[in-house]
């Protein structure tokens, strides 16, 4: 069958297991094809092609349901339910997402795009199956990334509480996005080799069953069994009373469909150990998976991935960090499983001692930069801005409350493009405007970045989040200088104008570059908390009229900060906020989805000739 013939995956039930080998080479093929194209997650949906084409053939999606962790890894899946004839618009404006969308088929039945969901979620959809006395199976797909998370581990604890059968199946393939780190990872390499709890459970009942004293001993003493249990294979999955099986071949068809018959003939919840390789099939990708976790569009037959000729600014901030790093013995660095991600690698390499990696885990990594900062040290702590909601209880609970000084490095920021809504990171001055102790701002340059740095590691001592987006800067070594906290900065100013445009970042710059020499005054707003109240003061005495330029929700965001200003001060300037409605944007490339929500600068600069009366060019 044609790779974009497939509607659904009933075809697979009719072919023998040479056939579901062949169809595996040909989605590798498919998916190497098309993502060199679009781009997307490569390495990782490799790894995971004859896992889910195996459990397409034991179970029947969409009424047993499959529930992908994150779900960039669920590419097979898409394709065997019906959605490859749509894989040239994959993660494009219109086209269909990275991950599981329930829009897209009834085969995706929740969505993710953040990890350590899925275990939690099977569980809800395997309690209202009870509740509805149906019988189809829920199959929670996560990877041993995924499973450092705390609330994978708060739903593995709850799973003998609630009582509903799910199916875990465990994708081990050593790596999240980085190496993964800490205890579980330890662990996991330790039962790669160790034998089955399964297989020596059933060699124990049938020994046992061959007399009727034996089988009474096995029904009746839970303490002989337990006992038992530790004696052969005791681990963190069968102590909650999970059973488990593995760990498997999880690359060989026939193992898979083996574990997962016996998995859909368990009575009780059971965890299947799968083994992979993350990049299967693909030598690139399987030597540097890292590198190959998402990609943009690559050369397929040299393997090459094009790279930008300037330096991406979260290079642009590790590097200053790294500098201040060498001086400064008092510096420590930790990252939620982004070494890669946020460009951490020479941090890492250089300064071991002085740099954590705490995995899966944005909650305990900021608890934990905290503590340390209370302990007489400076800490960077850069998360990805989508990431960083999930840390929000010990962003206001410990590090503001506690007035640590943690400088956050917002990675991210803004619009992030075709990972689409789950990635975007658009929310985190709303939810952090309203924390007491917070200082928020946003660089428009290089320099201005690493001077902003400088300023929240040297020069005050508050919880100070520095914003940067995913984009590129020409890197260069400057000399520091301090930027006071809630000073702004007038990049062009007139006398007697009347007419003034607000904004940050790097959104500033280009609007300075585009009404340069025209008599507007334009605003660097680089500290969106707190605000500069002397250059509002001085807006408000000069009556001028005011255009707010920003990229992020609309909500709590530095333009309420400002009209909430003017409105305690009575005062009548006329004001225009942008910012995105509240409301979630879709995925594609960031120039589209700016367009989409008419923040791109054709129609801002349309949108301020017209508010400030200026004649077209």
């Amino acid at each position: 069958m044609e790779i974009k013939d497939i509607k659904d995956p009933k075809f697979l039930k009719k072919y023998n297991n040479s056939q579901l080998e062949e169809l595996c080479c040909d989605i590798r093929t498919f998916l190497l094809d098309n993502i060199s194209k679009t781009g997307g997650h490569l390495a990782s949906n490799l790894g995971a092609v004859e896992l889910t084409v195996a459990l397409h053939y034991v179970f029947n999606s969409p009424y047993d349901k499959f529930i992908f962790d994150v779900g960039h890894q669920s590419y097979t899946h898409k394709i065997l339910t019906g959605r490859a004839s749509s894989f040239n618009t994959l993660r494009q404006f219109g086209g269909i997402s990275g991950y599981q969308k329930r829009e897209e088929s009834l085969h995706d039945p929740f969505e993710a795009g953040h990890t350590s969901t899925s275990i939690a979620a099977a569980l809800g959809f395997a309690y209202t199956r009870d509740l509805n006395k149906e019988k189809n199976d829920v199959i929670a797909i996560i990877g041993d990334g995924a499973l450092t998370g705390g609330l994978a581990f708060e739903a593995l604890n709850n799973i003998e509480n609630i009582n509903s059968k799910i199916i875990i199946v465990l994708n081990d393939n050593t790596m999240s996005i980085s190496k993964n780190v800490g205890g579980l990872s330890e662990f996991l390499g330790k039962i790669r080799t160790s034998n089955s709890y399964i297989y020596a459970k059933d060699k124990y009942k049938t020994t046992l069953e061959k007399t009727n004293i034996g089988t009474k001993i096995y029904n009746l003493s839970s303490k002989i069994k337990e006992k038992f249990k530790k004696k052969i294979n005791d681990n963190i999955f069968t102590n909650l009373d999970i059973d488990y099986l593995g760990p498997i071949d999880g690359h060989d068809i026939k193992q898979l469909i083996n574990a997962f018959k016996k998995a859909k003939s368990s009575k009780k919840s059971i965890l299947i150990h799968v083994i992979t390789k993350k990049g299967k099939g693909y030598l690139p990708a399987e030597e540097n998976s890292s590198a190959w976790h998402g990609v943009g569009n690559f050369d397929l037959e040299s393997g090459s991935i094009k790279k930008a000729n300037l330096t991406s600014i979260s290079e642009v901030v590790s590097n200053t960090v790294y500098e201040f790093m060498q001086k400064d013995k008092d510096l420590i660095t930790i990252t939620p499983a982004m070494i890669t991600g946020s460009k951490l690698e020479k941090i890492f390499k250089d300064f071991p001692n002085r740099s954590i990696d705490t995995g899966i885990t944005e909650s305990f990594a900021t608890t934990l930069a905290c503590s340390i900062s209370i302990n007489k040290k400076k800490v960077f702590l850069p998360i990805y801005s989508s990431f960083l909601q999930r840390a929000y209880d010990n962003i206001n609970h410990d590090i503001a409350r506690m007035n640590a000084h943690v400088v956050i490095g917002i990675d991210r920021a803004g619009l992030v493009g075709e990972d689409g809504d789950t990635h975007h990171g658009i929310f985190d001055i709303s939810f952090l405007n309203s924390i007491p102790n917070i200082v928020i701002c946003m660089g428009k340059d290089n320099e201005e970045i690493r001077n902003l740095l400088y300023t929240g590691f040297y020069k005050q001592s508050n919880p100070f989040c520095i914003r940067y987006e995913r984009a590129n800067l020409k890197y260069e070594k400057t000399k520091f200088k301090e930027i006071k906290v809630g000073t702004w900065e007038y990049l062009q100013k007139y006398d007697n104008c009347k007419k003034t445009i607000i904004s940050y970042g790097t959104d500033v710059s280009k609007i300075y570059d585009i009404y340069k020499g025209k008599k507007v005054n334009i605003i660097n707003a680089r500290y969106i908390k707190p605000i500069d109240k002397n250059i509002l003061k001085e807006l408000i005495a000069t009556k001028q009229k005011i255009y707010i330029y920003e990229t992020s929700i609309k909500t709590n965001s530095l333009g309420t900060n400002i009209l909430e200003y003017f409105n305690y001060k009575e005062a009548t300037n006329k004001i225009k906020l942008t910012g995105i409605d509240n409301s979630y944007v879709k995925h594609g490339k960031v120039d589209l989805l700016k367009k989409e929500v008419k923040l791109d600068l054709d129609y801002i600069t349309d949108d301020i000739n017209e508010y400030f009366g200026f004649k077209k060019n």
